[in-house]
């Protein structure tokens, strides 16, 4: 069974649609239907069904999609060992999109100079996301806030870091008061459903600072070009302090002490990358944080 045809039918479940797998894929709408034919035809049942654009799994797609996975996870996994003489396979790694900025290279630097030839694939994503891809098995560990929920049995979670929040502003506010800039200024807010920006209504709610509220979004990066652009002020997890500093923002630790984000490693001790987890575990404890 061509694994090819096993991947297009995933596509297609994830993103919900023939037209947006076919560009995730790089492929022709044609030739994916194509390959969905010639997949259904080979197993001897329809897979997917069609309503307008949207496409979705049947009930025997719905079936199989975890072993398919399991399956296109054991192909990467061989032909990385086939190719790797140390035979540790692929390391499938989901990242909170802010760690990318800063801590990820400095993980992904410190493994490869132990192991050249490890391979790695790199998921971004928020951290409820994330979670959820442990717990599907479909990635091996995450570097992600803190679960809200106690996790599943086999499934472990440890700290690496803990954020404080800081105001960020454009550099002719430095040396004001953080507290009059949250009640004054327009404010971008970070997405009160991640960990982070429940920490930064936490402190609004705290202290009763009802800020001027301009936008809400889920990605710090972004959040820091608006700052540095004039566009509002924001509270945030203090998650990569010398990359704010280099872009000219005024950088403010809160008057009072305030909540944190919690960052950390979340793994299943007991999936068949354990090992290659804990390579990645033992070297997360010496990353500066």
């Amino acid at each position: 069974m061509d694994t090819r045809y096993l991947q297009s039918f995933v596509a297609i479940c994830d993103h919900g649609s023939f037209a947006e797998a076919a560009r995730y894929l790089n492929l022709t709408p044609a030739a994916l239907a194509a390959r969905i034919r010639t997949l259904e035809e080979e197993i001897g049942t329809s897979l997917l069904t069609r309503a307008g654009r949207v496409a979705r799994p049947t009930e025997a797609g719905v079936r199989i999609m975890d072993r398919v996975r399991a399956m296109l996870k054991d192909a990467r996994s061989i032909q990385a060992i086939a190719n790797n003489d140390e035979q540790l396979g692929e390391l499938r790694l989901g990242v909170a999109t802010s760690t990318l900025a800063e801590l990820t290279p400095q993980l992904l630097k410190r493994l490869y100079r132990l192991h050249p030839t490890l391979r790695i694939y790199v998921e971004s994503g928020a951290s409820t996301y994330l979670y959820n891809r442990v717990v599907s098995r479909d990635i091996d560990a995450a570097i992600m806030a803190e679960p809200v929920h106690a996790s599943p049995k086999g499934f472990k979670w440890m700290l690496l870091k803990e954020e404080r929040l800081v105001l960020i502003a454009p550099p002719s506010m430095k040396g004001a008061d953080p507290d009059h800039l949250l009640a004054t200024q327009p404010f971008l807010r970070f997405d009160r459903t991640l960990r982070g920006g429940q920490a930064v209504e936490t402190y609004l709610r705290r202290h009763g600072i009802r800020p001027q509220e301009r936008l809400e979004i889920d990605t710090l990066v972004t959040i820091a070009y608006l700052v540095r652009d004039g566009v509002g002020i924001s509270l945030v997890p203090d998650w990569s302090p010398g990359w704010l500093e280099s872009l000219g923002l005024a950088r403010m630790v809160l008057p009072e002490a305030a909540p944190m984000r919690r960052m950390g490693v979340f793994w299943d001790a007991n999936g068949v990358s354990a090992g290659m987890v804990k390579t990645l575990l033992e070297e997360t404890r010496h990353l500066p944080v």
